[in-house]
C-alpha cells in the first residue's frame, strides 16, 4: 500500500496542499482491506501533521488579521477596535471597555500571539495580567501545549532554582528523588513568570542563560538538558528604574521586554466598571448557588466613582461579598468598614468624587431621589410586561437602546422579571 511521504513538506503551506493530502488519506482509508499496525501508526503520523499545517495555517490567518486591523486602526473609532477584537475572538470574553490604552495593548498582544517571542506584560497588581498571559498562550502556536504559571514573589530564595530547574536525588536535604522544573514542564508551552520583579539577582543570572541558551541544569546535576518554552512574565514594579538601580539586571530585561504589553489600572477604565460589575454579579450568583443580586442606586454610584487599588481584583472581592451578606437588593452597609461613606464626613481614600452620598447637598439628594424613582418606574414596567423590553419601550414610548442604557445604569435585568411578571 502506497502512502504519501510526510517528510517531504513544502515550505510554503497552503490550503489546496493540505486538502490533497487529505484526500489521498481518505483514498487509502477507503481502498484498505486491512490494515497491519505499522500502516495504522503511519497514517496517524500523517493525521498529526497535516493537524500542524492547519494550525499553522490559522495562525497565519490570523497574524495577518491583526497586521491588517493594526493598519487601519488610526481611522477605526474604539468601540469599532473593541468589537473587532471580540469578533476575531482574541480574547475569552467581551468583558472589557474601549480605552485607547487598554486597546493598544490587546493589539499589541494579538500581534505577538502567534510568533515565540517573550512577552513581558506590566500593571498594577489586580489589573488582570495573568488572564492576558493565557489569552496570549490560548492564541498562539503553542496553545494546545502546557501553560505553567509561576509566582516567583511566593517561592523561598532557597527554593526558587530547584523549582524552575528541578533537581537531582540527593542534591540538598529533603531531595528524595529525581524531580523536574517548572521549565521542563512546560516544555513545547509557555511558562508565565508572574512577580518578576521579585526574582533574586543570582536567580536572574540563571534565567538568562536559559533564555539566551534554551538549556537548562538540574540542581546537583551536570547533564544539559533542552528545553522549548516560550516566556511570558509580568511584574507590577517598575522593572527599567529597578536596572538603573541595580536591583534587577539590565541584560535580563532587555531579552525579555522584546514585546512590552502595559495594562492600565481599573481607575482609567472606568467604563469596564459596569461591565465587570455584571459579570462578577452573575459569577457569584453561580457559585454561591443563589439570584443575582440588585444594587442600590448610591451603591452602584459609588463602585463607579470608587478608584479602586486593588483594581479588578478589589472588584471581583466587593462584588463576591455583596452577594453573600445581601438579601435581595445590596446597599452601602453591605460594603467593609473602612469603605462605606459615612453621612457628613469625607469619603475614604481611594473613593474620590463619592463622598457623603448617605447625606451631603440638595443637589446630590434630588439626584439620589431622581434615580430611585427612575428605578421604581424601570423596575414596575417590567413586571408589568414580563420583563420585555421591547414592550415596554413600546408603552413608555421610548427608544428601546435608550432604555436598554437606562437598564444598565441601574443594573437591571429583564429576565429576572420574566418569571413572575403581571398579567
Amino acid at each position: 500500500m502506497k502512502l504519501y511521504n510526510i517528510k517531504s513538506k513544502s515550505s510554503a503551506i497552503s490550503y489546496a496542499g493540505v486538502l490533497e493530502k487529505v484526500e489521498i488519506l481518505s483514498s487509502t482509508l477507503r481502498w484498505a482491506a486491512q490494515l497491519e499496525r505499522p500502516e495504522i501508526e503511519k497514517l496517524l503520523g500523517q493525521c498529526n501533521s497535516l493537524r500542524d499545517e492547519v494550525m499553522q495555517l490559522s495562525h497565519k490567518e490570523r497574524f495577518i488579521q491583526a497586521s491588517s486591523a493594526r493598519a487601519n486602526k488610526k481611522n477605526a473609532s474604539e468601540a469599532e477596535r473593541r468589537q473587532a477584537l471580540v469578533d476575531r475572538s482574541f480574547v475569552f470574553e467581551g468583558v472589557f471597555g474601549a480605552n485607547p490604552k487598554l486597546l493598544e495593548s490587546l493589539e499589541v498582544a494579538e500581534k505577538a500571539a502567534p510568533t515565540d517571542l517573550p512577552v513581558l506584560i506590566e500593571g498594577e497588581s489586580g489589573t488582570g495580567k495573568e488572564l492576558m498571559a493565557k489569552v496570549i498562550h490560548a492564541n498562539g502556536s503553542r496553545a494546545d501545549g502546557p501553560y505553567i504559571s509561576v509566582n516567583c514573589g511566593a517561592i523561598p530564595d532557597s527554593l526558587l532554582e530547584s523549582e524552575l530547574f528541578g533537581h537531582k536525588k540527593g542534591a540538598f536535604t529533603g531531595a528524595t528523588g529525581d524531580r523536574r522544573g517548572k521549565f521542563e514542564s512546560a516544555h513545547g508551552g509557555t511558562i508565565f513568570l508572574d512577580e518578576l520583579g521579585e526574582l533574586p539577582l543570582p536567580s536572574q543570572v540563571k534565567l538568562l542563560r536559559v533564555l539566551q541558551s534554551n538549556e537548562i541544569q538540574r540542581v546537583g546535576s551536570d547533564e544539559l538538558i533542552e528545553v522549548d518554552a516560550r516566556v511570558v512574565a509580568a511584574t507590577n514594579r517598575n522593572l527599567r528604574q529597578l536596572s538603573a538601580q541595580g536591583a534587577f539586571r539590565e541584560d535580563l530585561f532587555y531579552r525579555l521586554s522584546v514585546i512590552q504589553v502595559t495594562l492600565p489600572p481599573l481607575r482609567e477604565r472606568r467604563d469596564e466598571i459596569q461591565l465587570l460589575n455584571e459579570f462578577f454579579c452573575d459569577e457569584a450568583a453561580e457559585r454561591l448557588h443563589r439570584a443575582p443580586i440588585r444594587m442600590s442606586a448610591r451603591l452602584l454610584r459609588f463602585l463607579e466613582r470608587y478608584d479602586y487599588p486593588g483594581n479588578i481584583r478589589e472588584l471581583r472581592n466587593i462584588i463576591y461579598r455583596l452577594s453573600c451578606l445581601a438579601a435581595d437588593t445590596a446597599d452601602l452597609e453591605h460594603l467593609p468598614d473602612d469603605l462605606r461613606p459615612v453621612a457628613g464626613a469625607a469619603a475614604p481614600a481611594g473613593a474620590t468624587g463619592a463622598a457623603a452620598i448617605a447625606g451631603a447637598s440638595l443637589a446630590e439628594r434630588k439626584k439620589a431621589a431622581s434615580d430611585q424613582a427612575e428605578r421604581d418606574f424601570l423596575e414596575s414596567g417590567l413586571r408589568e410586561t414580563g420583563g420585555k423590553v421591547a414592550e415596554l419601550a413600546r408603552r413608555i414610548d421610548m427608544n428601546r437602546s435608550h432604555l436598554q442604557t437606562l437598564l444598565k445604569k441601574h443594573a437591571i435585568r429583564s429576565r429576572d422579571f420574566r418569571a413572575g411578571a403581571k398579567t
